[in-house]
């Protein structure tokens, strides 16, 4: 039942929060490997990006992968969070009653390699979806064909840092935040605004943690590849990273932050916020 639980909280954000994740997916490919000032914008920020697609693409177009969004959403954080729930439950994230943070923080990272290798292929299509635009938009390579089995996983080299990253840094954050805002006796014990408010800590310290690695992936699962299925930009997740560093800094790293943060930050507020009131709900009904 966590397994489930997770992924239905995951889904319910995931909702309202894809028309971002199209942003932040159009933002980090614009100007891939390329030096500021070379190459046109499309995208100024957060909002003209909005703005652009929907007048370009239409609203349909904001709502891009939606579907391989949901399904992903929905075994990759119901593994995610299944996982780590299993983990805290059986007590292996406290020490002498207290949250660990190390015990934590292995704890998240650990659920997220499990659920990045299980997510992997459905975000490659979700992405390719999302990046996929009308030519006098077009950033990033566009994918108009058919994958095989393996072509799939192309790009889990990425996947797997990036979801075990943002999942320690959620995880961990969460639940120690979770126990603070309790200790402060903020609000009255069993609370939604306790979740509610460990969601919000949480979400700054993820986007801050998985931007470099989000964009890296992003730019992986996208990049084009020849007629034996190797990419013909990069090589892998070190090529990539240093390629992008080299190419355009430490801000080509943290390109579409704003967009990030707008679409990590709600997504990972609603998700705890759902998936600690639907633990709730259950347990109450056991």
């Amino acid at each position: 039942m966590d397994f489930i639980l997770g992924g239905v909280a995951a889904c319910g954000a995931c909702f309202f929060t894809n028309p971002l994740e199209v942003v932040k997916t159009r933002m980090q490919l614009q100007g891939e490997l390329k030096s500021r000032g070379t190459y046109q914008v499309y995208y100024r920020n957060v909002f003209h990006a909005f703005y652009t697609i929907g007048k370009i693409d239409g609203l349909a177009g904001l709502q891009k992968g939606l579907v391989p969004g949901l399904v992903y959403q929905f075994f990759m954080n119901g593994v995610r969070l299944g996982s780590y729930a299993l983990t805290e439950s059986l007590g292996y994230i406290h020490t002498d009653g207290r949250v660990s943070a190390t015990k934590s923080t292995v704890s998240g990272a650990i659920a997220g390699v499990v659920g990045a290798v299980m997510g992997s292929p459905i975000y490659l299509v979700k992405t390719h979806l999302q990046s996929q635009s009308t030519s006098s938009i077009a950033v990033g390579h566009q994918y108009k064909h058919r994958h095989g089995i393996l072509g799939l996983w192309r790009g889990a080299s990425a996947a797997i840092p990036r979801v075990s990253v943002g999942s320690a840094a959620q995880l961990a954050t969460f639940s120690a935040s979770k126990e603070m805002v309790n200790d402060l006796q903020v609000f009255s014990e069993g609370s939604w605004l306790i979740a509610l408010s460990a969601g919000m800590i949480s979400s700054v310290v993820v986007v801050l943690a998985m931007t470099p690695f989000d964009v890296v992936s992003t730019r992986l699962y996208n990049q084009p590849v020849d007629h034996l299925g190797k990419g013909m930009l990069y090589r892998g997740f070190v090529d990539c990273f240093s390629k992008t560093l080299k190419k355009e800094g430490m801000t080509g790293l943290y390109k579409g932050l704003g967009a990030s943060y707008f679409r990590l930050g709600p997504h990972t507020i609603l998700s705890l916020l759902f998936w600690n009131e639907l633990r709730c709900l259950h347990q109450s009904y056991s």
